[in-house]
């Protein structure tokens, strides 16, 4: 999933988990690419499902060790009967406070764990796939209130956690900005959910800003809602 956050590398927020990669002797640093150096897995050739294989190796991780938490992004509109057309990476939401544990229990399963510079996430890879474990989505910290509404569905048969489709939509629509305006991501799953979403939630949430208010009129004309 896709935010436009500030650079953060010089100050972070208060709150906010400073997580760096293991220490030398138990996990090497990541280079510049952290995918570089991981051993290559047997995978699917097509991206969706290694996607989805991440995914679900990631979901059983967390599940495991009672780690509270939601899928998101493109693959949870996947499991609640979106398209098959995963975007990038796999998103999974958890509360700030849990930043430090998730990534322990990652680096424990021997995944690639690090801090790029925005403060809102920390990344990983699994499988040869990127990962993003989110803390704040649209700018606003992850709440045990959203993560109490997640469903939990089958994706690709490992049952999880998954955002509600009225909270996917709007961590996808209130993110816009004059700098992430990406409306040709978010149309086909607004199309594939819009029976399932309370849009007059998603409207009182995003307020009067000017670029989900664009995509709202676009949602019109299209008689998407």
């Amino acid at each position: 999933m896709t935010q436009n956050g500030e650079d953060a590398t010089l100050v972070r927020r208060p709150g906010v988990p400073d997580l760096r990669p293991a220490p030398a002797g138990s996990e090497p640093a990541p280079p510049q690419d952290p995918q570089a150096d991981e051993p290559p897995q047997e995978l699917p050739l097509d991206r969706n499902q290694a996607i989805l294989e991440a995914a679900k190796q990631v979901g059983a991780l967390l599940k495991r060790k009672g780690h509270r938490f939601a899928l998101a992004g493109s693959v949870a509109a996947y499991a609640h009967g979106g398209e098959k057309n995963l975007q990038h990476d796999v998103d999974f939401a958890i509360r700030p406070e849990d930043a430090d544990a998730v990534a322990a229990t990652l680096r424990e399963a021997g995944l690639t764990v690090y801090t790029p510079p925005e403060d809102w996430l920390i990344k990983a890879t699994c499988f040869g796939q990127p990962v993003d474990i989110i803390f704040e989505l649209a700018h606003r910290p992850v709440g045990a209130d959203m993560l109490e509404r997640a469903e939990e569905l089958s994706v690709d048969s490992v049952r999880m956690p998954v955002l509600a489709p009225t909270d996917l939509l709007w961590s996808l629509i209130a993110a816009f900005s004059e700098h992430h305006c990406d409306f040709g991501a978010a149309l086909p799953i607004a199309r594939a959910l819009r029976e399932k979403v309370d849009w007059e939630e998603v409207r009182r949430e995003c307020g009067d800003e000017p670029m989900p208010a664009a995509f709202f009129f676009l949602l019109e004309r299209l008689n998407v809602i």
